[in-house]
């Protein structure tokens, strides 16, 4: 299975505090792939590498087979990379379908200058739907995100992220803050938006976790400690004294 994504020899510090040491990871193209380890592993430090946030000190990033590694964080999501993030980042006063629209009119480079030759754009209207559609929120398409609950809004975060359309889909923490239930509902829409997309994800839900990924990758002080299916982290005598734990 060939690597969408490809992390050789990673390392990151902030003024002489090294958060991240010599990280090597494929994400194979089409698979769930999942970040765990205690706070302070790096996870998220290393999603913001890998997206354009922040420069590593050493080694190199490749999407798609190309070095993305000094790119701005906009190049890299034009080659069709897109991510979440911890704290929903919609529009408020906006709707849900207005969020969306401008979601998928940046992914066609165009602007809103022109709201009347807009709504009559046939291919941002029947994306706009699609998307909204996907996530099953038609029946709040027309109310803004400010008024919906906690839960609703990760959702519409997440037809942001894929409303570009994107081939890799970078969540971080998108259960965060959000009840039992919230969580099994956001694990069936997150498992149908990746659905013949690739997946990456940091997330603290074991259950979520567990649920979703194909493989899981553990950080531990800044470092890989194992990668493996679901079942070999399980067993990982590592992980589950480095952060599993012992039932």
């Amino acid at each position: 299975m060939t690597a969408l994504l490809r992390i050789e020899n990673l390392s990151k510090d902030f003024s002489g505090l090294r958060v991240l040491t010599g990280i090597n990871l494929d994400i194979l193209e089409g698979e769930r792939h999942a970040i765990i380890g205690p706070n302070g592993a790096g996870k998220t430090t290393l999603f913001n590498i890998v997206t354009g946030a922040y420069k590593p000190s050493d080694g190199r990033i490749f999407f798609l087979e190309r070095d993305v590694t000094d790119l701005p964080a906009y190049k890299i999501a034009r080659l069709g990379l897109s991510r979440s993030f911890q704290i929903t980042t919609v529009f408020p006063k906006m709707t849900v379908y207005e969020n969306v629209r401008n979601a998928v009119v940046s992914k066609f480079n165009r602007r809103l200058n022109w709201v009347s030759l807009l709504n009559r754009d046939k291919e941002i209207e029947a994306r706009t739907l699609h998307t909204i559609d996907l996530l099953g929120m038609g029946d709040v398409a027309r109310i803004a995100a400010s008024k919906l609950s906690y839960g609703r809004q990760r959702h519409l975060e997440l037809a942001l992220t894929v409303a570009r359309d994107p081939l890799l889909i970078m969540l971080d923490e998108p259960t965060a803050g959000l009840n039992s239930e919230e969580s099994r509902d956001a694990v069936k829409v997150i498992r149908q938006i990746s659905e013949g997309r690739t997946l990456v994800m940091v997330e603290h839900d074991m259950d979520v976790v567990f649920n979703l990924a194909d493989r899981i990758t553990v950080l531990d002080d800044g470092t890989i400690l194992a990668t493996g299916t679901p079942e070999q982290i399980r067993e990982n005598e590592g992980v589950k004294s480095a952060y599993l734990g012992r039932k």
